[in-house]
């Protein structure tokens, strides 16, 4: 049985001017790629009810359920509206990667065994957190947005393990879940300001200001764990992650320099938390490729002259 994990899969082999890709598989697909398949397409659906629900089109908006406590000046950690933009991005990828699983030559393929029930139980979860906050129960949706980055943690690195083969596949898998496991790292912080204001935290106070900047300073150190530290096991969608963090960072900044609830201290340390967590990932990337400059040429021997 071919392991969907394994170290080997992803890679592409020259034989005899022949090349063979571990990617692409060679067997028709078997019944577990079906129901799969079929379990992807139906998170899809849900996640799409939920996204009709939480964008008002059958329900109410984010910003108004929950008693407010969703919107963009609730917290001092909520992103500025424009920031939420990025979900259009996400839905996209995940309406692509739907398709992507469906096509002949992925329904079997390690990428497709390796993600597919996990990014089915995403969708899930991104639509249940839709539904939750409808009814106002923050503390549950807390519950929901941690147990859905947890899960884009896994699916992110076993991304990392399955090498992408083809610029589509960079774009569809690595590109949609490395942005979705960024900015839901960020909007996780903002649901936890939410259900903590709602219970009682008063957002203007000096606690819940240190707490901003505190929990900030936490998501940059992310940022950078997970762009320096290989045994994180993100290399591979790091600039995506970070993309993502970074966008929603910036937003809290902008937000709170130009909003209310006001805070210099949270708007400085956001923009300060965006460079590293950027500036971080775009030194590992230059450094994985060696660096911007020629590679140093091999030392001559002693005595030797061309």
């Amino acid at each position: 049985m071919h392991n969907p994990i394994s170290p080997h899969a992803g890679e592409i082999h020259h034989t005899k001017g022949t090349t063979i890709s571990h990617d692409t598989p060679t067997t028709r697909p078997a019944a577990i790629d079906r129901w799969r398949q079929v379990t992807v397409t139906g998170a899809a659906l849900f996640c799409l009810v939920g996204t009709l629900v939480g964008t008002g089109v059958i329900g109410t908006r984010v910003a108004e359920s929950s008693g407010g406590s969703l919107a963009a000046d609730a917290t001092l950690l909520a992103p500025a509206g424009p920031a939420f933009g990025i979900w259009s991005v996400i839905y996209l990828g995940l309406g692509a990667y739907t398709v992507w699983q469906w096509l002949p030559s992925r329904a079997a393929s390690p990428r497709a065994g390796a993600t597919g029930w996990l990014a089915a139980a995403s969708m899930v979860l991104n639509g249940a957190w839709l539904l939750i906050t409808q009814q106002g129960w923050l503390w549950l949706s807390v519950v929901d947005i941690v147990g859905l980055l947890g899960v884009l943690v896994v699916l992110a690195r076993r991304l990392v393990a399955l090498p992408a083969v083809g610029a589509v596949d960079r774009l569809v898998l690595d590109g949609t879940f490395g942005l979705y496991l960024g900015w839901v790292a960020v909007a996780a912080c903002a649901n936890i300001a939410a259900a903590l204001a709602e219970s009682g935290l008063a957002v203007s106070s000096t606690l819940a200001e240190s707490a901003a900047v505190a929990t900030v300073v936490l998501v940059a150190l992310a940022g950078l764990a997970q762009a320096l530290v290989p045994a994180l096991g993100l290399s591979g969608v790091r600039a995506w992650v970070a993309a993502a963090m970074g966008w929603g960072l910036l937003w809290i900044a902008v937000g709170r320099w130009f909003d209310e609830p006001r805070s210099t201290p949270t708007a400085v340390a956001a923009v300060l938390a965006t460079a590293v967590v950027v500036g971080a990932v775009g030194w590992a990337e230059v450094r994985g490729r060696g660096g911007p400059g020629r590679r140093p040429s091999p030392r001559r021997s002693p005595g030797r002259t061309g």
